[in-house]
């Protein structure tokens, strides 16, 4: 195939006579290649590669030299040093078109494409010219090809880096390092996981973690809330539906696991699945295969690997009949526990000192000092709502714009709630008389609102709002629906 850029070629060849050979095959396309470099050494060759390997696009080699390496070891040297580079061999070999051995070692070791150097009565020109020729076109577009899916794929890399970087599971306690262990085993399997703990211990942020050092990074990670949609829509957003299923189905959805076909789903808060739902989630689970809604043909072949996360006791939903024991034997392959505030004490400061940074940051605001005493505050504190209570009580206090957070500060925003109403509006937190108290819930979500408004007035778009409070953009829309802060 033709191209305007010139293919720059490498070729390695001890004998005069057959450089000869292919400088005369390649003659009258040296607009478009080029002999960039001549070796006689594959050793030579290697060492050249290795200081400069973007000066060359395809590698012409014979398979026999005069020393160094040679032969199938040394593409296999080169095609380390340089992936995308495409080799086509050259030999003087009595090579039978139907050696189907000779070809597929070549081929394995790393070979583009092969050919032998002529019969005796050819002496100006490789044997097969033309064939020699469209190899090298060939070989260059492949080059780049496989060029383009590596710069992808290392951006991809620096993505989940990233991604791994802003998602950490932060903490000095013996119970988060045992965490953090668990994930590292975990990223290597495939196993089904089931992440249980209280509400607020991160659930959903080892489910990040156990994906993105898994072998599954580059491919999707989807996360669903079972107990944000209504039964009804459940299956239709599990599964999926067929065009005309039902009324109002004018075109063809796609499921989660769909989405993440060779991918993750996480399902979150998994025992607020009903029980219809838990049905097929087995069937998906034993037969790999999904039944979309109002399809009448073959089931879908889905390669998904399941997360579930649940703040239940499931084994007391199984005797309660709420879920069924043969989906818990499967979701129980292997559990991980995600422990409460309280019980690593020593892990507040780290993530007090982690929060108050970044939301200052993110909020732009000058991070307030924390003085010493209030750290006892902190350490002796339940924390009910554990590591999302934390986070909560930061931003808070942001919003109060205090220069240093005194003990006497903390005590007030921890202390059981004293005034007789509340209001989302202003900036300080109003609070509750003892004989009206509100559920944690519904304060956290009034705190919510109005942060959830402070950072999408300053951001610059949805996507920006969301990265800023740390949600896939999925996340976000749906909380702000939760919060009736988007229709």
């Amino acid at each position: 195939m033709p191209t305007d850029e010139r293919i720059r070629i490498l070729l390695i060849e001890d004998e005069e006579f057959d450089v000869r050979r292919v400088r005369n095959t390649l003659k009258p396309f040296e607009h478009q290649i080029e002999i960039s470099e001549v070796v006689s050494n594959g050793d030579t060759a290697l060492e050249l590669l290795v200081q400069h390997n973007e000066l060359f696009d395809v590698v012409i080699m014979d398979l026999q030299l005069a020393g160094g390496t040679m032969g199938e070891a040394l593409i296999r040297a080169i095609k380390r040093i340089a992936p995308s580079h495409q080799i086509i061999v050259i030999t003087k070999m009595t090579v039978n078109i139907t050696d189907f051995d000779f070809a597929s070692r070549l081929l394995q070791a790393g070979a583009f494409w092969y050919c032998t150097k002529y019969p005796s009565d050819i002496e100006e020109y490789i044997y097969q010219p033309t064939d020699f020729i469209l190899s090298i076109f060939n070989a260059y577009q492949r080059k780049r090809l496989e060029y383009e899916k590596m710069r992808s794929e290392k951006k991809l890399l620096r993505n989940v880096e990233a991604m791994l970087s802003h998602t950490k599971i932060l903490g000095i306690s013996e119970q988060i390092q045992k965490v953090r262990a668990q994930i590292k085993q975990l990223a290597v399997t495939d196993a089904t996981v089931l992440i249980s703990g209280p509400s607020g211990t991160g659930k959903e942020l080892v489910a990040i973690n156990i994906h993105y050092e898994s072998k599954r990074k580059l491919e999707n990670f989807v996360t669903i809330n079972c107990g944000s949609i209504p039964d009804e829509l459940i299956e239709s957003e599990l599964f999926g539906y067929e065009k005309g299923a039902f009324t109002g189905a004018n075109v063809t959805k796609r499921g989660l696991f769909e989405q993440a076909n060779h991918g993750t789903i996480f399902l979150d808060e998994v025992a607020e699945l009903p029980l219809s739902a838990q049905v097929k989630l087995l069937r998906v689970m034993q037969d790999g295969e999904i039944e979309k809604i109002g399809r009448t043909g073959e089931k879908i072949k889905v390669d998904v690997r399941i997360l579930a996360a649940t703040n239940k006791v499931l084994q007391q939903e199984v005797a309660a009949n709420r879920f069924r024991e043969d989906l818990f034997y499967r979701l129980h392959v292997v559990p991980l526990h995600t422990p409460p505030l309280k019980e690593r004490p020593e892990d507040i400061l780290v993530l007090w000192e982690h929060f108050i940074r970044i939301m200052s940051i993110e909020m732009i605001k000058q991070t307030p000092i924390t003085e010493e005493d209030t750290f006892n505050v902190l350490k002796g504190y339940e924390w009910p709502g554990n590591v999302r209570e934390l986070k909560n009580v930061v931003q808070r206090l942001l919003l109060l714009d205090e220069n240093i957070i005194t003990p006497k500060i903390m005590r007030e925003i921890l202390s059981p709630p004293s005034s007789s109403h509340i209001s989302a509006g202003s900036d300080a937190v109003i609070l509750l008389n003892e004989n009206d108290t509100p559920l944690l819930r519904d304060m956290e979500n009034i705190f919510r609102k109005k942060y959830f408004t402070f950072i999408r007035k300053h951001s610059t778009s949805d996507a920006d709002a969301a990265r800023r409070l740390g949600l896939a953009p999925p996340n976000y829309h749906r909380m702000c629906k939760e919060l009736g802060l988007k229709s």
